[in-house]
């Protein structure tokens, strides 16, 4: 026969088993609700995936300008220079502008990167679109290589006339480099 504090020692490893078990669950699926809550809401300036123009889109709206502002950043365990050729442009809501964003790997070695793009404010995610990015891929730089990477968009001509300015941020990560990012003869 159990004594009264065997059994509550017992209670109570099963209920911290309990408990270590529902947080690594909770840490598990912490990343997929993040993300399915910043869509929803429109958090965090996730901006979308490849767009593809439809006839008719090309038509610029004169009567507007909005500006867009280039902001970029590395982690903190990537060493590459990165930067826009420009820091800023005017573009008519409907109009396609493409700018150029230059990455250097000062580095003795290969490396990869992944640059991850975040739009402010918020509101401006859904207009905001991306035709052609260097984000939608990894970019990979032998030793000592510099690159030009185009970014082609469009600010889609529902933008509430509210919003005159947007910021696109990107974030360059240090990637592994496995078979399928192997660098060869060219850079991408």
């Amino acid at each position: 026969m159990s004594s009264p504090s065997q059994s509550k020692n017992k209670r109570t490893v099963w209920v911290a088993l309990t408990v270590v078990v529902g947080m690594f669950g909770f840490g598990f699926a912490l990343v997929p609700l993040y993300n399915v809550f910043c869509e929803l809401t429109g958090i965090n300036g996730k901006t979308g995936p490849k767009y593809v123009l439809q006839s008719g889109e090309l038509e610029a709206d004169l009567t507007r300008v909005i500006k867009v502002q280039f902001v970029t950043q590395n982690n903190d365990s990537m060493p590459w220079h990165f930067k826009p050729e420009i820091r800023q442009v005017e573009v008519h809501p409907g109009e396609v502008m493409q700018v150029d964003f230059i990455a250097r790997n000062p580095t003795s070695k290969d490396m990869v990167a992944q640059a991850v793009p975040s739009l402010s404010p918020n509101e401006g995610t859904d207009y905001f679109h991306k035709v052609e990015c260097f984000c939608f891929t990894q970019q990979a730089l032998k030793a000592g290589e510099e690159t030009r990477m185009p970014l082609r968009f469009v600010v889609d001509k529902d933008l509430p006339e509210y919003l005159t300015k947007l910021t696109l941020s990107y974030t360059l990560f240090d990637q592994p480099i496995n078979e399928s990012t192997a660098i060869s003869g060219d850079a991408g």
